[in-house]
């Protein structure tokens, strides 16, 4: 994800408040809420705490991880 746009150094909160808003609209159309602990590094980005790069690597990583364990 190269879109520069959505860096928090280029948005404010309202428009970070918008991009989640409209990221969550679509996934509600196909797919369940994201997990409580999802939806906490998303508020994070929103506050402009960690950028959403981050966030899709943690939310991955912590994937992976749980699917190791089931093996």
């Amino acid at each position: 994800m190269n879109d520069d746009k959505h860096y928090i150094k280029y948005t404010t909160k309202i428009e970070r408040e918008k991009l989640r808003d409209t990221a969550l609209a679509y996934s509600a159309l196909d797919a369940a809420m994201p997990s409580k602990d999802t939806m906490k590094l998303v508020e994070e980005y929103v506050d402009g705490n960690i950028e959403i790069i981050e966030i899709l690597k943690i939310v991955i990583e912590k994937y992976r991880s749980s699917e190791f364990e089931r093996e």
